[in-house]
């Protein structure tokens, strides 16, 4: 971890996503109906992302983000910058949004990025902004098959993921050679996927494979679209397999789940740092420095304090900003209180 520099014990950091102001979503359906201009719209989009690090400054977190709001839906914007796509209306278009309810892709043949997925013009930016450490998440190949129907150009879902592979790899190390001193890979999808376990920390290990000089971390969480999961949440039939996974931080959710599967976690001794999910984004609740230093204490009855960071579940894209704020600084709060032994 030696590329972040100095950091706290129990260091803080969000997931990637942060919540979008009120203006900037306004500005967004303007943007939809092409009423800016390229100038109007990277000004806008900068200042988003500015404001996103400054409430990220401001509660106090270690190492920040940009917010990702140049993203749209944790990964549908992503799929603008394929070649091989096809945009087709989704499954389901009445009633609630979900999972059946965003947009599908049909490849037209073998898939491509020529220009990248857009995440160093991200961490360039964020570098500007903050003297703090910057992180920056990427999908990973099998999140990114969640929206994809394989119509030409792929026998099968495993020639697609070896595809989406090295277009994440080649992410990565752009990301790495812009100066990133952490990636993430955001992988919420590797509890629904249909391979066994091992298969998909070889996906994971083939994805960060040749990415030096930066801390590599690994996010895996149930799903979170309007602060619903989308698969069984438990980490039992990965737990055993983790350990191979070449990622130096481990982001898990706890918080969700009332710390469920903590003592399940420390049982098989993993080698990573864990990025424990003590602050919930999918409750409307709004923790107390009190809630994270308990839930964190419960962490360290099982894992060393010098291998723990104190996280949220997951990406703060669904939750508003004034809630999303309260429960950053509570996240911070909290993990000094541990820290300083209060």
């Amino acid at each position: 971890m030696s590329t972040l520099g100095a950091l706290p014990l129990l260091p803080t950091t969000i997931l990637g996503s942060y919540a979008l102001p009120s203006w900037y979503l306004t500005a967004l359906e303007h943007i939809g109906r092409g009423e800016y201009g390229e100038t109007d719209l990277r000004e806008t989009i900068e200042d988003a992302a500015a404001t996103a690090i400054g409430d990220q400054e401001r509660a106090g977190l270690d190492v920040v983000t940009d917010g990702e709001v140049r993203r749209a839906d944790f990964i549908m914007s992503f799929y603008d910058r394929f070649q091989g796509l096809r945009r087709v209306p989704p499954r389901r278009r009445l009633g609630p949004y979900m999972y059946d309810s965003t947009a599908i892709y049909e490849t037209t043949g073998p898939l491509s990025a020529p220009q990248g997925l857009g995440t160093v013009e991200e961490y360039r930016f964020a570098s500007t902004r903050t003297r703090r450490p910057v992180k920056v998440a990427v999908a990973g190949p099998v999140t990114l098959t969640n929206a994809v129907r394989i119509v030409d150009g792929y026998r099968g879902r495993d020639e697609l993921i070896a595809d989406l592979i090295g277009i994440v790899n080649a992410e990565l190390k752009a990301l790495v050679a812009a100066g990133c001193p952490f990636v993430q890979v955001d992988e919420p999808s590797f509890s629904t996927y249909w391979a066994d376990p091992a298969k998909i920390v070889e996906v994971f290990n083939a994805t960060v494979a040749g990415v030096e000089g930066a801390t590599i971390g690994l996010h895996i969480c149930f799903g979170n679209l309007r602060g619903r999961p989308q698969s069984l949440r438990t980490y039992a039939p990965l737990l055993p397999h983790l350990r191979d996974a070449r990622a130096d931080v481990l982001f898990l959710e706890f918080a969700n789940r009332e710390m469920a599967e903590i003592e399940l976690y420390a049982r098989h001794e993993l080698p990573q740092a864990l990025a424990a999910g003590v602050v919930d984004v999918k409750s409307f609740y709004r923790e107390r420095p009190e809630d994270v230093a308990g839930r964190l204490r419960r962490v360290l009855a099982h894992v060393p304090i010098e291998r723990v960071w104190a996280v949220p579940d997951c990406g703060f894209w669904e939750t508003p900003r004034w809630l999303a704020f309260h429960k950053l600084q509570a996240l911070v709060q909290g993990a000094v209180l541990v820290r300083e032994g209060r």
